[in-house]
């Protein structure tokens, strides 16, 4: 784990890099989430504002969940296809590995400086500059402190982005990493004007009707392992084409799961088009959901993390249960 001052050395080493780049490569992980994509939105706002030459992009299928519709400047991030193939300075944000890079690992592997911004313990440190700080409560929030330390401005697309970043890695303030440091950036992202009712219903609260339909399907057959105090449930892609939905709406399905009051760690399986898995699992924090991650090849924190498999559902189970 780095120090604090380890982390604010390479801020610093981070800012350098970007000040010197005549054009600067922007990036967060496939199936990217609100952290990714606020922390690679808001450092792509400001330094648009400040006459930088700044592209932005994640990995193919290139497709974000509808909930994140509110964010600014997605309309702005290019395709795969159309990053630069060897970037002078590339970022990444909330991405453990180069593999979460997809399609783009090959650039990541081009970039003559490649800049790592993440708050995951299991990050593999893949930078020429590596900003990890497990201790931070989101990847947005070492994004502020590198807008810091480049001395740049604040806008409001940046603010309502960052803002963004912050409240769903904290699970609107209701992890554990929420520390006052938390709530004093949300206090000064909000005076940005940031929309915090219209926001907070995007992203959490607001789904089409065939969602809720496919989640009171997928509800019914979650199953309880009290024994371990483990509850999960899988989406499938005969669920998705049941009720018309895509495997992205899903996203927050675990929220509701995580609920369950005899769970101490949750886990939603979501079945991939091409038979690839994805497994999500969240803690209360008795189990570090990290380090079972990492035992499958995945990354995370302590009380969010996840993996991929081509296994059968029911052996990923058995096999995650078996860790427990």
């Amino acid at each position: 784990m780095s120090t604090t001052t380890g982390v604010d050395d390479d801020i610093r080493a981070a800012a350098t890099a970007i000040e010197g780049a005549e054009q600067v490569c922007l990036a967060c992980h496939v199936h990217p989430d609100g952290d990714a994509l606020g922390s690679t939105l808001g450092l792509f706002h400001v330094l648009r504002a400040a006459g930088a030459d700044v592209v932005a992009s994640f990995p193919h299928p290139f497709l974000v969940a509808p909930h994140y519709r509110e964010l600014p400047g997605l309309d702005l991030m290019v395709p795969p296809a159309s990053f630069p193939e060897h970037p002078e300075v590339m970022a990444t944000f909330d991405c453990g590995s180069l593999a979460r890079l997809g399609d783009l690992g090959a650039n990541a592997k081009a970039a003559d400086t490649l800049i790592v911004v993440d708050h995951h313990v299991s990050n593999e440190r893949y930078g020429t500059i590596n900003v990890i700080d497990p201790a931070a409560a989101a990847s947005g929030v070492l994004v502020r402190r590198l807008i810091g330390a480049l001395g740049l401005e604040l806008t409001r697309d940046a603010a309502v982005c960052l803002y963004a970043a912050l409240v769903c890695d904290t699970g609107r303030f209701q992890y554990d990493t929420t520390t006052p440091a938390v709530f004093d950036l949300a206090s000064e992202l909000v005076e940005f004007d940031v929309p915090v009712s219209r926001l907070s219903r995007s992203l959490f609260e607001e789904h089409r009707f065939e969602y809720l339909q496919l989640v009171a399907d997928v509800l019914h057959r979650a199953e309880l392992c009290r024994e371990q105090r483990f509850v999960w449930t899988a989406v499938t892609q005969a669920d998705v084409a049941r009720h018309g939905v895509t495997i992205d709406e899903a996203e927050g399905l675990i929220d509701i799961l995580r609920r369950t009051a005899e769970a101490e760690v949750t886990c939603v399986l979501k079945e991939e088009a091409d038979g690839v898995v994805r497994v999500s699992l969240r803690s209360l924090g008795d189990v570090d959901v990290s380090v079972l991650a990492q035992d499958f090849g995945g990354g995370g924190h302590k009380f969010a993390a996840g993996f991929n498999s081509s296994q059968p559902i029911p052996e990923i189970v058995a096999r995650i249960r078996t860790h427990l």
